[in-house]
């Protein structure tokens, strides 16, 4: 009996040694459409410019209805974030703008820890989205570009600016 039940133990801590790599894996290998920018202060334009386009069907208000500063959280995107920003040093301010040639874009940033997400509509008179904020701690952003109509397609330019 006691060879069983050190065989059963065995094969229970082999299963867990082959599951627990893969459970982490699916949980933290969330990848970007449309890739990563990796930035510290000083970069240039090009190294803070990225091109995508909107589509998708999954609610923006889904991941959060408002942001840190009561501005609702809206539009249409793809459940996967668009980009990864990845800030490789603190930034006293930042803006993330989207150039659409003025379809009404939406933005959602998530911060490397869950708790800050900010989101952006028109900028001005332009009906592309933006964020400017402050406090952008070093770490991994995710982030979404939207639009106010399900799986609709255009083509973007996202910007970050010191």
């Amino acid at each position: 009996m006691q060879y069983h039940h050190f065989r059963l133990q065995s094969q229970l801590a082999w299963l867990l040694t082959l599951m627990i790599p893969m459970i982490n894996t699916s949980a933290s290998a969330e990848t970007a459409n449309f890739g990563t920018l990796a930035l510290s202060p000083g970069f240039t334009t090009v190294q803070g410019t990225v091109s995508g386009y909107t589509g998708g069907s999954y609610s923006l208000s889904a991941i959060s209805n408002r942001d840190w500063q009561k501005k609702a959280c809206i539009g249409f995107a793809n459940p996967n974030p668009d980009h990864i920003l990845v800030l490789e040093k603190d930034f006293d301010q930042l803006t993330i703008l989207v150039n659409s040639d003025g379809s009404d874009t939406t933005l959602l940033i998530k911060d490397p820890n869950n708790e800050i997400v900010r989101c952006g509509d028109d900028t001005g008179r332009s009906k592309d989205a933006s964020i400017t904020d402050k406090k952008w701690k070093k770490g991994t952003y995710q982030i979404w570009v939207g639009i106010f109509e399900p799986d609709v397609k255009r083509n973007y330019t996202l910007t970050v600016q010191q």
